[in-house]
């Protein structure tokens, strides 16, 4: 086959850190994708369970490699290094591709040859797999471009699709970051002119247990800050986003201070809305208001349905409406 019609082919790299439990399943999902020409690899770092025993049988199948423990995002860059592939798809250990995953997105960057990255949603799935509910990013953030992705951070990388390229000219990911490395890539992908489009489909499960790394929310949080920082500390951001800078830390804060309370972090949530009160666009009034009805659609965005008299009368709301009356 000629290099001119041959497909490109894919890198998957999965990251497995004690990932004994689901690390078969996340391996199978890629063997039986329809899309043929894939070289799986994956990073073991540093597990001290079984992980490695597990992935025994696909020996002759996959590239597997153990480095000493250094984080996701280091273990992800290994991949890259590695990597022989033109496309990299990333898949965590616990989650798993739909079996059209790979071929839906090569089939968008054959189409539009200018692509970087081809985004696409997720399904919730529990520990054993079961649905919880599909998330369509795309209809907060229908044009995946540097606003979108600020404003929205709309961030899965497993169901991500990079050209290679791309990756090494932005240096890989950032392993400051232990929780948000992947958002941190995104931005900074896209301010050196990477561009995203939707997949407008389900190509991924995203598995939510009891042990999920995104279940450390207070590191999320404080994090997630963090790349905010480094990201408007740059001189290259276009003026529309920068005048836009307290519009988008007053998100990320209350964002933040929802994914503390959704994962029971409640007494960690309260100084993340006092501090978007420095940041709110709002009234007083309807900034208290604007958390309320933010906190319920972000729960219902899970599947969920807020308990707002049970979150109103928690000693640490009442506490935040105490603090909000010196004003």
């Amino acid at each position: 086959m000629s290099t001119a019609t041959r497909k490109p082919q894919v890198s998957a790299i999965v990251p497995a850190y004690n990932s004994a439990c689901y690390i078969g399943q996340a391996v199978e999902s890629i063997l039986n994708q329809t899309y043929p020409d894939c070289e799986i690899i994956v990073v073991d770092d540093g597990s001290t369970d079984d992980t490695r025993s597990v992935l025994q049988p696909y020996c002759s199948r996959i590239r597997y490699i153990y480095q000493e423990n250094q984080g996701v995002a280091a273990a992800r860059n290994r991949g890259i290094q590695e990597a022989r592939g033109e496309l990299i798809a990333f898949l965590d250990h616990d989650d798993f591709f739909l079996p059209d995953k790979l071929a839906a997105q090569v089939a968008s960057f054959e189409a539009q040859p200018q692509l970087g990255i081809v985004h696409s949603g997720w399904r919730r799935v529990d520990w054993r797999g079961e649905p919880l509910g599909d998330v369509e990013p795309w209809q907060k953030a229908p044009n995946l471009d540097l606003e979108d992705w600020v404003r929205w951070k709309p961030i899965l990388l497993s169901a991500m699709m990079v050209r290679r390229e791309w990756l090494e000219r932005v240096g890989g990911l950032d392993t400051r970051f232990q929780q948000v490395c992947d958002l941190d890539l995104a931005l900074r992908l896209t301010l050196m002119g990477c561009q995203s489009t939707w997949l407008h489909q389900i190509t991924v499960c995203y598995r939510e247990h009891d042990r999920n790394e995104s279940r450390k929310t207070p590191l999320q949080a404080q994090e997630s800050w963090t790349v905010l920082d480094n990201f408007f500390a740059l001189p290259q951001i276009p003026q529309p986003i920068r005048q836009l800078e307290s519009h988008y830390r007053y998100y990320t804060l209350v964002w933040s201070a929802w994914r503390l309370y959704h994962t029971g972090y409640i007494s960690e949530m309260v100084p993340y809305l006092e501090k978007s009160l420095s940041y709110t666009p709002y009234s007083l009034t309807k900034t208290v208001s604007d958390w309320l009805k933010s906190f319920m659609r972000y729960t219902s965005e899970c599947g969920g349905e807020l308990d707002v008299f049970s979150l109103s009368n928690s000693r640490q709301w009442q506490q935040l409406m105490n603090y909000l009356l010196k004003f």
